[in-house]
């Protein structure tokens, strides 16, 4: 990877990170749903402690356990005649859901992909409804969660 450069003040830097404002989603057969934000593409390890009786070192070491996934919450605009997050869940009856695959692009500025992040089975586990208020001049917006089985990450 190189190393970013400063500049001189006349000319652009050479290295900026991407922005988060343009982004697609695509979830299933789905694609290019517009969400207004994504959150919890997070990735964790477990972390395993052991320590022998006979070890010289007081201390114990430490090892990477299994992986943990966050939640992914999506949040949308509420648009009349489009129930597909409900839909979704209404699908829910024990373990019969067919699981989906969520692909989450951030986009450069001809639209092509810079980072993917795919997640591996999953299915929604809550919807959010706007909350509403006489005296709000906002958009509606309702989100989803989702629950998956894997996450992975691909730069361009």
């Amino acid at each position: 990877m190189a190393t970013p450069t400063p500049g001189t003040g006349e000319d652009q830097d050479q290295f900026w990170p991407l922005p988060k404002f343009y982004f697609s989603v695509d979830i299933g057969e789905f694609t290019d749903l517009s969400f207004q934000e994504v959150s919890g593409l997070d990735i964790e390890a477990d972390v395993i402690e052991y320590r022998h009786g006979n070890s010289p070192i007081h201390s114990v070491i430490k090892m990477p356990g299994l992986r943990k996934y966050a939640d992914i919450t999506l949040k949308k605009g509420v648009f009349t005649q489009d129930n597909r997050l409900y839909d979704w869940l209404n699908q829910i009856s024990l373990n019969t859901y067919k699981r989906l695959t969520v692909v989450i692009r951030l986009l450069n500025e001809e639209a092509a992909p810079m980072m993917t992040w795919t997640l591996t089975r999953a299915w929604p586990k809550q919807i959010t409804s706007t909350d509403m208020n006489s005296q709000s001049s906002e958009a509606a917006i309702e989100s989803i969660i989702f629950v998956h089985e894997g996450l992975t990450i691909e730069a361009a």
